[in-house]
């Protein structure tokens, strides 16, 4: 599904986001990404862009499988300057998003699309509501008042993750040595071109290297979604002084 998307500032702490989940014994699998756009040639990634790239064990020479823990991780999603800060983040199956309303105003965050529907109401400045996301998928997150804001919770099945930073660098740590799918998400890429970019990795004992893995852009993001109840947002709604600025 197509989403429309504000500008943002990603948060440094989501940048490098190998989580909480991974052993601290392992390798650092690093890889770069590019963007390839079919009517421009390759280019670098432009600043809000963010790619989530996971590695799902396929073999272990270390030992068995790893099974998802549904690890007690917290991250966030702010809500400020109508905005989710930052536009783009990945969790393990089992973690809890916080979504914190810095805004001087309500929000209304929910989402109705794959990974997790919920609905968490209408909240005030200065509170914060959660979301257990227990079981893999992407979850595309609105608000229920603020049609322009937009964001995107990656819920994997491994702890093994990371998202991009700005200039394409990806760095996921403490990967224990193995055979591993190796898959990928970014908005802008068709479900097509995501799949003929994975493919099985072999992870050594030390610091491992993906090389530079080429991303072909298929879609822009230009569709207005509809409100929680399915319907077009009410433009009378916006000039109340409790869901804007004043």
């Amino acid at each position: 599904m197509s989403v429309a998307r504000p500008g943002y500032v990603l948060l440094a702490a989501a940048m490098f986001c190998g989580f909480a989940g991974a052993t601290a014994q392992g390798a650092a699998v690093k890889a770069h990404v590019t963007f390839v756009n079919p009517r421009q040639g390759p280019h670098a990634p432009p600043r809000d862009l963010s790619v989530v790239l996971w590695l799902s064990q396929v073999t272990d020479s270390a030992g068995p499988l790893h099974t998802p823990q549904h690890s007690a991780a917290r991250s966030q999603l702010v809500q400020k300057n109508k905005q989710f800060v930052p536009h783009v983040i990945a969790v393990e199956a089992g973690s809890v998003v916080d979504f914190p309303n810095h805004d001087p105003f309500f929000h209304n965050v929910f989402s109705l699309f794959n990974g997790k529907r919920f609905d968490l109401g209408l909240y005030e400045a200065g509170s914060t509501r959660s979301v257990h996301f227990d079981r893999a998928g992407i979850c595309y997150i609105f608000c229920n008042i603020h049609p322009q804001m937009s964001a995107v919770v990656v819920v994997v099945d491994t702890p093994y993750f990371a998202v991009s930073n700005r200039q394409g660098d990806v760095v996921i740590p403490g990967v224990p040595p193995g055979q591993y799918r190796l898959q990928l998400w970014e908005e802008h890429s068709s479900p097509e071109n995501l799949k003929a970019a994975s493919r099985e990795v072999t992870i050594g004992a030390d610091a491992s290297s993906l090389g530079t893995i080429r991303l072909e852009q298929s879609r822009e993001l230009v569709m207005i979604h509809a409100n929680k109840y399915g319907k077009q947002y009410d433009p009378q709604v916006f000039s109340s002084p409790i869901y804007s600025l004043p």
